[in-house]
Formats: C-alpha cells, structure tokens, sequence
C-alpha cells in the first residue's frame, strides 16, 4: 500500500488556478507506518520541535491502474476519508538546506492520522466537497474542493503515468490555502467532512 501526497493544491481566490497550473504536481510518497487509523491518540514525536498540520481529503484507490486518462480517473476512487498530513518542519528545513528530499520530514511514525473511509457515492460531486479542522474546540482549516489547483482525476491520471496505482493505495489531496500551523502536545484535533464529524484524536 502507497500513501501519495500532494503539495500546494489549494488557492484562496480560484482567479489564481489558471496561472499557477502548469502540469507539474508536486508529488511525494509517505510510509506505511505513518498510518494511524480508528481515531487512535498520536504520541507527539519526539523527532521534531516544530510539528506542522495540514488537513487534506483522502482519497483510496479501488482497482488497479496505470496511465489512467482524466476522462475514467475518478472512477478509481473507492472511498474518501479526512486526514492530517503531518510534517516536521524542522526536518524539513535542514534537509532542504541541503538540497535532501522530504521522506524524513513526511515519514516518521503517526504522521498520516486517517479517519474512517465513506463511499466515494455519498459525495455526487467531487468538485464540490466541504471540509474542515477544528483544533481545542477553534475552528483553524476550512476547504472546499472547488479550490483545487489539480482536482481528483488530474492527480489520479498524472500519478499512474508514474506508478500503477493499486487498491488500497492513499493520496492526500492537498491542504487549504489557509490556517495550516503547529501543533504541541496536548492538542486535541477534530476534522469534518460535510459537517459529519469523522476524525477525533488528541496529541499526548
């Protein structure tokens, strides 16, 4: 199983899309065992001063595919679910200092908490999915997928030119353009999609 992410695929004001849409995705890959699922407590890392969140939409692959067109990508799409793409941006800044890739800064344990999955049915329009993060009862992330730079089947399609995208497989679609932070330990996370409370966990 692959979990996929995206980065920067949110605008504030939708009038930016057409000049930042150049073809060129940001993709990265994050490690199975960053997977923390059934709204299970995350001990806070002890790898990182400076824990980041990023609430994103998650999409799970259904069937297997590769060099998928636009026009049959979303009917890859099994099941949607919200999550929190964490990074440790301490991490991140020393190995971009060195001109280093992500995987550290992604991939340490408990940085991908996924709530349970719905059907990718109960959601008639993929274009047009509300979400939000509320942190210690504040409300800090709100997203709609209308806001998206690359939509679900632009990422589906430019990923399994790549990579055969298999069932099971996660992408975290991209975060809000907005409200993303730092968390400490303590903090209690709660992340929505449509107003139906799906992701409750607290950080010890």
């Amino acid at each position: 199983m692959k979990i996929i992410g995206i980065g920067k695929n949110y605008v504030s004001d939708k009038s930016e899309i057409s000049a930042i849409k150049t073809g060129d995705q940001l993709i990265f890959l994050k490690a199975e065992s960053t997977l923390v699922s059934n709204n299970e407590d995350i001990v806070f890392p002890a790898v990182t001063n400076e824990l980041a969140y990023e609430v994103e939409l998650v999409a799970k692959i259904g069937k297997k595919g590769k060099d998928i067109s636009l026009e049959d990508a979303t009917s890859y799409i099994s099941e949607i679910a919200v999550g929190i793409d964490y990074t440790a941006k301490d991490l991140l800044a020393a190995s971009r200092a060195n001109k280093g890739p992500w995987t550290l800064a992604k991939g340490f344990d408990g940085a991908s908490p996924v709530s349970k999955f719905k059907p990718v049915s109960n959601f008639p329009d993929l274009n047009n999915i509300n979400f939000d993060l509320v942190i210690n009862g504040e409300q800090k992330q709100v997203g709609n997928t209308d806001f998206m730079i690359y939509n679900f089947a632009e990422i589906i399609a430019f990923v399994s030119k790549f990579m055969t995208l298999e069932p099971g497989d996660l992408i975290f679609t991209g975060t809000p353009a907005l409200g993303a932070g730092l968390n400490v330990k303590g903090d209690h996370l709660q992340a929505s999609i449509e107003g139906e409370l799906l992701l409750d966990f607290k950080l010890i």
